[in-house]
């Protein structure tokens, strides 16, 4: 199913309500977030999740991951077993294990899109690279540098990679990864936000000056709207996890939301509270707190 969705306001009021509702939804980041540094998931971590699904409150893993890297989390996912990957642009049913992730949704960057986005950002940002990321291939240009400890499943560059003859052409594309060696990263994210306009959603989560762009409208928080509007579930009753730009949005828009002790300055500025560091298991130390609040 593909579905192009609503986009979410960016505004929120910085202190939840005197009077909050009871979560009903916990939709948390993973890598700087849920994940510690060694990308594991402590026990604390593990048991917080749990028990938070045992009193009925949804738990969404929401990451700027592909699917096939979501093996790290598959184990503790429960009841409904949906992700939200690739920013935004897939819901991923994790059942089943690693290998067995079936999409249920897909919000796909037009390839007209993706490539005047690629121009763009070109004509902008000399010097910039591009890897392509697919529901399940990725696809680089020769240059483009091993950030992803994986094999491309070719090489090309960005504009063959696009073409509507290309390839991979039946699939869907997801996202476009634009990597540049030496602009700082958040002066390449202003840059490629000027350079590409509506074309598509540009952000980025890693340390890096490495930008991730997705269709016009599609982020963490449209997505998540999409699944909570689903389950009857306001974004009053959401409480969101994040440590990075790509973050930004969701934690506008639920209800209440916690930058990681390690978050990025926006992302501190964004969130209506903070916790401490995913090294110090910030993520369960709230939901801890929470489920002691219900009784």
């Amino acid at each position: 199913m593909r579905d192009n969705g609503p986009v979410t306001s960016a505004t929120r009021q910085h202190e939840p309500p005197a009077a909050a509702l009871p979560p009903r939804l916990i939709a948390t980041d993973l890598d700087g977030t849920l994940l510690r540094d060694d990308k594991s998931v402590s026990p604390r971590t593990v048991a917080a999740l749990a028990a938070a699904e045992e009193a009925g409150v949804e738990v969404f893993f929401v990451t700027g991951r592909p699917a096939r890297w979501m093996d790290v989390v598959s184990d503790h996912v429960h009841g409904h077993g949906l992700a939200i990957c690739g920013n935004g642009a897939a819901v991923v049913d994790l059942h089943g294990g690693p290998g067995a992730h079936r999409f249920v949704k897909v919000r796909e960057l037009a390839r007209e899109n993706a490539l005047d986005a690629v121009r763009h950002l070109r004509d902008a940002a000399p010097g910039t690279v591009y890897a392509v990321e697919q529901t399940y291939g990725f696809h680089q240009e020769p240059d483009y540098p091993k950030l992803h400890m994986e094999i491309p499943d070719s090489l090309a560059p960005a504009e063959r990679l696009l073409a509507e003859d290309a390839p991979s052409a039946d699939e869907p594309v997801l996202k476009i990864l634009a990597y540049h060696p030496d602009l700082d990263p958040d002066a390449f994210l202003t840059l490629a936000r000027l350079a590409i306009g509506d074309r598509a959603d540009v952000t980025r989560s890693s340390p890096s000056a490495l930008l991730e762009i997705s269709g016009p409208g599609v982020s963490k928080a449209s997505t998540l709207a999409l699944c909570c509007a689903e389950r009857g579930i306001s974004h009053e009753e959401v409480v969101a996890f994040g440590d990075m730009p790509n973050d930004v949005e969701m934690l506008t828009w639920a209800g209440r939301s916690y930058a990681m002790g390690n978050a990025h300055p926006d992302v501190v500025a964004a969130a209506s509270g903070r916790t401490v560091a995913n090294n110090d298991d910030g993520v369960a130390v709230v939901i801890e707190r929470l489920l002691a609040e219900r009784g």
